[in-house]
């Protein structure tokens, strides 16, 4: 549980960066919400049973958030002040989500309680809007990269947020649990409720039997609204002429602990976890000698190299871990870190104790084992990215 909230907190941290730099601003919206701004925007009904629903003591009706485009839409048309020059407005949050699901199934892929991201945009004309669309959308694409997962981008249904325009970011992986049909010939890819049944022909190329169908796993989804919410509630901006005008709206989200495990579901193998390099509690995990073997005086340079390392440079301080079971054999502590998941894995053999120092090292990913001195060790961690 603690490794999750590590990693939990590690992600949050690159969506931050990813998210700011086309301009997010970060805020904390309530995840109790009134049902009358439920009721205005019609969802009350709509989203049936999924739908936390709750009565206070005076019998007043609210939700538990699965989503807040009542929230901020209600938040942005207090706004009197809003002027065109002020936008786009991108107003974003972490925090913990909540939909009875009627079967929660696959640990943090599926479940009732969820950490989300939620993103939603304000623009002055549809243009901007797509543009700013577009904007999120590339910054998602540069997010899955920096996390070395291959994400595919696909057409999908409004559902009951609605809107004109709507995408999924799909992690391919068998578990997952819905039906993409990908294009061998060009880009197009969508969610298979999306197209006729049987089609097998390409909508965007023309390509015959050009649709491949493959599963994946929902860890994105972003949507074109247009004036779905911001007309209902008000949500307006004085305009170069200084007249009010309704703001365009997209809202765009990403499943914080869903990324965690459709990460881990996809990366890993039959002998441990592999998480994606920036999402790993600890990059380094140092193994020194069993105590009272016959390279027992490695101990100290293991030691030693622990802090060495977490002095390295800033991407490496308090991503460094001392494995001090030493009455446990190496390849018990191995087997434990190959199922821990750290990305690199440094063995203080007898090797530490020759003229030339040397490290056995283990990278996860690749499973590659090579044997470095101290400096070509520093200078192959010094190249690895953290947040």
């Amino acid at each position: 549980m603690y490794k999750h909230v590590i990693t939990a907190n590690l992600q949050v941290r690159v969506i931050d960066q990813e998210m700011q730099a086309i301009g997010g601003q970060k805020l904390d919206m309530p995840s109790l919400c009134s049902a009358h701004l439920w009721k205005t925007s019609e969802r009350w009904d709509l989203m049936g049973k999924e739908l936390f629903r709750l009565k206070d003591r005076h019998g007043a009706e609210y939700c538990l958030g699965p989503t807040h485009e009542e929230a901020v839409t209600t938040l942005v048309a207090h706004q009197t002040t809003l002027s065109y020059r002020q936008l786009p407005l991108l107003l974003y949050q972490v925090t913990r989500k909540f939909r009875d699901e009627p079967k929660p199934k696959f640990g943090l892929l599926r479940g009732r309680e969820f950490y989300m991201k939620d993103m939603y945009s304000f623009d002055a004309d549809e243009a901007a809007a797509r543009r700013t669309y577009d904007s999120v959308c590339r910054a998602y694409a540069a997010l899955f990269a920096r996390l070395g997962l291959r994400c595919v981008q696909v057409q999908a249904d409004t559902g009951n947020i609605g809107g004109k325009l709507s995408h999924e970011f799909q992690l391919p992986a068998d578990v997952g649990e819905d039906r993409l049909l990908v294009c061998g010939r060009c880009s197009f890819a969508a969610n298979v409720e999306t197209l006729p049944a049987g089609g097998a022909d390409c909508p965007r190329c023309g390509g015959a039997a050009a649709l491949a169908e493959s599963k994946g796993i929902e860890v994105g989804h972003t949507f074109y609204l247009g004036e779905k919410y911001s007309r209902v509630f008000g949500a307006a901006f004085s305009n170069a002429q200084n007249k009010p005008a309704v703001a365009q709206m997209g809202c765009y989200g990403l499943g914080v602990t869903r990324i965690l495990a459709a990460a881990v579901e996809v990366l890993s193998t039959e002998d441990g976890i592999r998480w994606p390099g920036l999402l790993a509690p600890y990059q380094v995990c140092v193994l020194p000698p069993k105590k009272g073997s016959k390279v027992d005086d490695a101990a100290a340079v293991a030691e030693e190299l622990v802090r060495a390392l977490g002095e390295a440079g800033p991407n490496m301080r308090g991503e460094v871990v001392l494995d001090d079971r030493t009455h446990m054999t190496i390849g018990k502590r191995l087997k434990d870190a190959a199922g821990l998941g750290y990305p690199y894995v440094v063995v203080v053999g007898g090797g530490a104790l020759e003229d030339t120092p040397r490290f056995e090292v283990i990278c996860q990913e690749t499973s590659e084992t090579t044997f470095l001195s101290k400096d070509a060790l520093l200078d192959l961690l010094g190249r690895v990215e953290t947040v």
